[in-house]
C-alpha cells in the first residue's frame, strides 16, 4: 500500500491543510481521545462513499457524525430531552448518541436508517478540525473494516496507507477504546455499544440503563458485527479462571495484570500491572497491534471484570475471537 504524509496534529498549519482536504471531498486520519477516526465531509456523500471504500466496510454498517459542540449536533438530528443532560455531563468525550436524522445527512453516512450517530471528541486537533473544517466529518475508525482499531498514527498508515490524503498525529489515543453508543429507541435509554463513558456513570445521570451490545446482521449503529476487531492471529478468549496451556512456543498471552507464569508463552502483554481497567483500555488496541506483528500462533487473552470499562474490552475480545 502507498505510502501517506503524516502532520503534526497540534500544527495550526497541518490542521488548515486537513481542513481543505475535507472541504474538497477528500480524507482525513485524526485522533480522538477514543481511536483514530478516518473522516470526510458528513454531509458530501461521494466523499463519504470513499471512506467505505478505503476500509472495505460494508455499506449496511452505519458512520458516527463528529460535530465540534452540542448546539452543532441539532443540524444533524433531534436528540429526545431525556438525552439533553448527557451532552452537558458528557460532551465532548467518549459518548455516542443516536438520534432522529435530519435532511443535511446523506443517507450514506446513515446506512439508509432514520436515525444518525452523533458525538463531540474531547481531543483537541479532533476539535479544530471540524471547526477548521466548518462542517461536521464523518467518520468511523481508520483501519481496515473488521481488524483491530489504531490507536496511534503508525498504525493508520500500516493500515490504510495512501488511500487516505493526509494523517494528523496527535499522539496515543487516551481512552482507547471507541464510545459508548446510547440510544433512547423504545423511551428507555439502552447502550448499544460499550465503550470510553461506562454504563455506571450514564446511571448516576439517568437512572437505570438498559445494555443491549449483541450482534446484527444488519447494524443498527457501529461496531454491531459478530466478528470485528480482530487480529490476524487467531485469537482465543480464556475461559474465567482457567489458565491457558501454553505448551506450543508460539503462543501470546494477554493479561490484564502480570502472569507468574509469563515464562511460558512467546510474549506477554500486561493491560495494567495494577489492574485499573482504565489503563487497560487505554492499552488494549496497542497491545493487540504488538502481539499481531510477532507471527505467533494464537494469541490466548485472559478475561478481566465485566464492570467500568471491563465491559468494553471483554466486548472487543468476544468479537475478535468470533469465527
Amino acid at each position: 500500500m502507498s505510502s501517506v504524509r503524516i502532520a503534526d496534529a497540534f500544527d495550526p498549519i497541518a490542521i488548515a491543510e486537513a481542513a481543505q482536504v475535507i472541504r474538497d471531498g477528500g480524507l482525513v486520519a485524526f485522533p480522538t481521545e477514543t481511536v483514530y477516526g478516518l473522516g470526510a465531509d458528513a454531509e458530501n456523500p461521494v466523499a463519504v462513499a470513499r471512506i467505505f471504500e478505503a476500509k472495505r466496510r460494508p455499506l449496511i454498517d452505519p458512520l458516527i457524525v463528529h460535530v465540534a459542540d452540542a448546539e452543532s449536533a441539532r443540524r444533524y438530528g433531534t436528540l429526545p430531552a431525556a438525552a439533553l443532560p448527557l451532552c452537558d455531563r458528557f460532551w465532548p468525550g467518549p459518548l455516542t448518541l443516536v438520534a432522529a436524522k435530519s435532511p443535511p445527512v446523506p443517507a450514506i453516512v446513515t446506512a439508509g436508517l432514520d436515525t444518525v450517530a452523533i458525538r463531540v471528541p474531547a481531543h483537541p486537533a479532533a476539535l479544530a478540525l471540524i471547526r477548521a473544517a466548518g462542517r461536521a466529518v464523518a467518520a468511523p475508525s481508520a483501519n481496515l473494516f473488521g481488524r483491530v482499531s489504531p490507536t496511534e498514527a503508525g498504525h493508520v498508515a500500516e493500515q490504510l496507507g495512501g488511500a487516505v490524503d493526509l494523517i494528523l498525529d496527535g499522539g496515543p489515543s487516551a481512552v482507547g477504546v471507541e464510545s459508548t453508543i446510547l440510544s433512547f429507541e423504545g423511551g428507555r435509554p439502552v447502550v448499544l455499544r460499550a465503550g470510553g463513558t461506562p454504563p455506571e456513570e450514564l446511571q448516576a445521570v439517568l437512572g437505570p440503563v438498559g445494555i443491549e451490545v449483541g450482534t446484527a446482521f444488519r447494524p443498527s449503529v457501529p461496531g454491531q458485527m459478530k466478528r470485528h476487531y480482530s487480529t490476524r492471529t487467531p485469537l482465543e478468549v480464556a475461559a474465567s479462571g482457567a489458565r491457558p496451556e501454553a505448551s506450543c512456543a508460539r503462543i501470546g498471552l494477554l493479561t490484564l495484570t502480570p502472569a507468574a507464569d509469563a515464562s511460558k508463552y512467546a510474549a506477554i502483554e500486561v493491560l495494567s500491572p495494577s489492574g485499573d481497567l482504565r489503563e487497560a483500555a487505554a492499552n488494549l488496541y496497542r497491545a493487540l497491534h504488538r502481539l499481531d506483528a510477532l507471527g505467533l500462533e494464537r494469541i490466548v487473552a485472559l478475561p478481566v471484570p465485566e464492570e467500568g470499562l471491563g465491559l468494553a474490552i471483554m466486548d472487543r475480545l468476544r468479537r475478535a475471537a468470533a469465527s
